[in-house]
């Protein structure tokens, strides 16, 4: 891990603001999702990226019930339930 010598207060509603510069390098927009992680005594925040729920996969994803499901996942999950699939 890099320090970027940065320190910043939490307001008083809990939020810190991120410095443009870091905004510039790692190409965060305004509004753009984040992701919060926890390891050990660490918060680590990251580019949030929509991935497969079973394999992590992050291309040709659709969504279904509020998660994301590529249609490799899919094709997988229909062949093990014994359902044999038709491309259109």
């Amino acid at each position: 891990m890099q320090s970027t010598g940065i320190v910043r207060k939490l307001d008083s509603l809990g939020r810190i603001t991120l410095p443009m510069e870091l905004r510039k390098s790692f190409d965060i927009g305004e509004r753009e999702p984040l992701e919060i992680f926890t390891e050990e005594d660490k918060i680590i925040i990251k580019k949030y990226n929509p991935s497969d729920i079973f394999t992590g996969q992050c291309e040709d994803l659709i969504e279904y019930r509020g998660k994301k499901v590529s249609r490799d996942s899919i094709r997988e999950l229909a062949r093990i339930a014994g359902y044999k699939l038709t491309e259109e």
